[in-house]
């Protein structure tokens, strides 16, 4: 499936006019060299970051490669690695694909995953790449699921196996958005769980999960939790987009 659907994108890519995701400028490829060129220079995988849940550290907390957060209170996942800021080049086309509905912007976010993250990430080690889930209901209301449009499409080591079914999602009425940290950790809670047909493989694992934002990581803290307690031995986040330190 993956092989035709590249086959699909090729001719698309080919017969019809397209623009770049990010400066919108009409030419050949989902996104422009100029706009690859900041990408590849200027995104958050050039900067210094915590190891464990990726935001950019403080000049003091660079030796450890540890913000103090995590110093303080460890979170359950291992280990974070984000593309871009949240503030950066590709915050309005992950809008427009979200909230528009624009889901050829999809295939743009993950070729710029492709081009700048997975040459950097093609060693790591991990048996199943999971996306965050949505609930039923907010999957029918939106139409798809963002994180999984983008994992699915996204370059990994062929041994990772990717199972977008793998944790579900209870429904909420409080949407995160303009949550504070607090108020987010405490909506989340009990929200995630894994289907019984898949409790077992994840025994003694290491799963990466895909996310295509991290804000507080309340939502990724919650999901690590969830796979340790369900067996997992180790979490990756991959994320495409990271907010800043809160002030």
């Amino acid at each position: 499936m993956p092989i035709l659907e590249n086959i699909f994108e090729s001719i698309c890519a080919r017969i019809l006019p397209t623009s770049c995701i990010v400066c919108e400028s009409f030419q050949a490829s989902s996104i422009c060299p100029d706009c690859k060129n900041v990408l590849a220079t200027q995104s958050l995988l050039n900067y210094e970051c915590c190891y464990q849940c990726g935001i950019s550290l403080q000049e003091h907390e660079v030796p450890k490669q540890r913000c103090q957060d995590c110093e303080n209170k460890p979170p359950y996942f291992d280990e974070t690695h984000c593309l871009d800021r949240y503030e950066g080049r590709l915050q309005n086309a992950l809008h427009q694909f979200k909230y528009q509905k624009r889901l050829a912007f999809a295939h743009g976010l993950a070729s710029a995953w492709n081009e700048n993250a997975s040459e950097a990430l093609k060693n790591t080690q991990a048996h199943y790449l999971l996306p965050v889930p949505l609930s039923q209901e907010k999957l029918c209301a939106r139409g798809f699921n963002q994180s999984w449009e983008i994992a699915r499409r996204i370059r990994c080591n062929p041994s990772i196996k990717k199972l977008p079914y793998a944790i579900m999602r209870h429904h909420t009425m409080l949407s995160q958005a303009n949550e504070t940290r607090t108020s987010r950790k405490a909506a989340i809670q009990g929200v995630f769980y894994i289907p019984n047909e898949y409790q077992s493989i994840l025994i003694n694992q290491t799963a990466i999960v895909f996310d295509d934002v991290m804000t507080s990581g309340a939502t990724l803290n919650e999901i690590a939790y969830v796979l340790k307690d369900n067996g997992v031995s180790r979490v990756i986040n991959w994320v495409l987009l990271r907010t800043r330190r809160p002030s």
